[in-house]
Parts: C-alpha cells; structure tokens; sequence
C-alpha cells in the first residue's frame, strides 16, 4: 500500500485518515505520546517527531508516496521554520515524496473589497499569521519545483462541523459589524475539506492551488445570526467599524477587516470535489434541535458553554 505521511494530526487529519485508512498505509508525525491511542484508533501509525526541534526529524527515514501538511506555522514571526525544517529533513535524507498537499488560508488574498476570488488572483497577505501561510507556500512551490514534486494548495476559509460553531462568541454576545460595514466571509465544512485533500493528492494538478469553499454567499453578521437563529439564541448586536476598532480585541477584530467572496470553480472542475455541504444551513438543521435536546436533558449548571471556532 501507498505510504502517506501525516503532518498536523488535528481533526481534518483525522477525518482524512477514516477516509484513506483502507487504501494507504498511514503515518502520523506527533510530539505528544498521549496522541498514540487516538493515532492508532484512526489507521495511523504514530512516528515521533517535532517539527520545532529539526533533530527529531532524523526519524523521517522511509520515502512516503505522499506528504499531506495540516500543520500550522507558529504563532510569531513572518516566516513558517516548521516547513522550512521538514522539507530540509525531506531533502536532507533524499526521501522525496511524488505528492504535498498543504491546507493554506484563504487570509493569503487579503481584503479584496468583497471581489470574487479566484486562484490566479495576486495573493496581498496583511496580517501576520497570512504572511506566515504565505512564506510556506512559497518555499513549499520551490521545493516542488526543484524535486519534481506534484504540489496541491488548498486555501480553506473558516472550517465548521457540529462541533466548530461560534457558539462561545454568539453566548457571551461579541459584537458583529452593521451591515453597510460588514464583510463577506467564506465557509467550508470539515467533511468536505477532508475530501478536498483526498481528491487533491489523486488529482491535483502540478503546483496549484485551489480554494476549498461552499457555495454560500454570505456576510459575517449574517453567518452568525443563522447560526444563532438555529441554537434559539439572541442575534449579536451590531456596531460601527469605529465601535469595533474601540471594543474588539485586535486579533479577532482582524478577521472582520477582510472581505472577499471566493471561488470554487476550480475546486468542482479540476479535483471534481461534489460538496456534501453545499451550504451550512441542512447542518444546523440537523445538529441544533439535537443539541438543544441534549442541553434540556442535563442538570441545571451543566449545560456546555460552546465550542470555539475560527470566524
């Protein structure tokens, strides 16, 4: 079987593993020996290592038939060194993979004024942490270049599923944009992005890069308000960019200063991904009433207070 190597074993890693188990021998590059169980219950097969420390990267000895790369940069700094250490250890031991896929950000493209978006669009990052997905991007596509490797991107947005919901945010009443000064924003479900890597490691084109996104078209408010309408939760309030610059802390206040509307013809065309999730609103249709059913089952004082999730 085909030897696929695993980096970032997170929830999308995990739901490509239930999907490859049968058809890949599997490996998992992990840091954290309690993950073991959780790896093995999956298919995989842990392989300690740490993409902070390059010395623990020795272990890569075996060549995989493909890298899938889930793992974030840090959360400092302009460059990715995680990725700039794996593919030097990749290289270093000559163990050159045929396939990388890479989840990126769509944060890539910057704020676009609300423009569709497509892959060939000149890619303006602005905040740190898109720089940072930017730089891997760039070393990854001359790593591809120089090794005859078949490199995919894949540029997802902000990642739902029952259990990735605003539900914190929407309790505790953060503020959204009015909507003269809100934003579009882009979803995927989870599902679907773990079949997107799949389709991309099978079909994905020489060096491309494509935007792994549902069809909705939809502002932040209006993301938030659906889900609060589903849980029978108050709407947020609304207030000014102004407002917003004053009252929300920088690093979220970051995700409502963008807007852009992606495209995902390419994603239908050329990895002929069929969204199961075509839009977020059959989930919450499904998932809220149970939720809801759940929480009145509990005893008073018990009741989760949500699950964090990106904007």
């Amino acid at each position: 079987m085909q030897r696929v190597l695993l980096i970032g074993c997170g929830d999308i890693a995990l739901r490509v593993a239930q999907r490859l188990r049968n058809r890949a021998h599997l490996i998992g590059l992990t840091r954290d020996r309690d993950d073991v169980r959780k790896l093995r219950a999956h298919g995989i097969v842990p392989l300690f290592g740490d993409l902070d420390d390059r010395r623990t990267l020795a272990r890569l000895k075996t060549a995989p038939y493909a890298v899938l790369h889930f793992a974030p940069p840090p959360s400092e700094g302009r460059d990715d060194p995680r990725t700039r250490r794996l593919l030097a250890a990749l290289a270093g031991a000559r163990i050159i993979p045929r396939h990388i896929v890479y989840i990126s950000t769509s944060g890539v493209y910057g704020d676009c004024a609300g423009a569709r978006v497509v892959e060939t669009r000149p890619r303006r990052a602005q905040t740190p942490r898109a720089r940072r997905r930017a730089a891997a991007e760039d070393r990854l596509r001359r790593f591809a270049a120089a090794h005859g490797v078949t490199l995919s991107i894949l540029r997802a947005p902000g990642i739902y599923a029952p259990t990735r919901l605003p539900l914190d945010r929407l309790r505790h009443g953060t503020p959204a944009l009015v909507p003269d000064d809100d934003v579009y924003t882009n979803h995927v479900h989870a599902d679907d992005l773990a079949r997107a890597v799949i389709a991309a490691l099978y079909r994905g084109r020489p060096n491309r890069a494509y935007n792994v996104s549902d069809d909705t078209e939809m502002k932040m408010g209006a993301w938030f308000d659906t889900v609060a309408e589903a849980f029978h939760l108050p709407h947020p309030p609304r207030i000014t960019w102004e407002a917003a610059e004053r009252e929300i802390a920088p690093a979220l206040l970051s995700f409502m200063g963008e807007s852009r509307r992606l495209s995902n013809a390419r994603l239908k065309r050329e990895l002929r991904v069929v969204l199961h999730h075509p839009t977020p609103h059959a989930m919450l249709g499904e998932i809220a009433p149970r939720e809801l059913t759940r929480q009145l089952a509990l005893p008073i004082g018990d009741a989760p207070r949500g699950r964090k999730t990106a904007a």
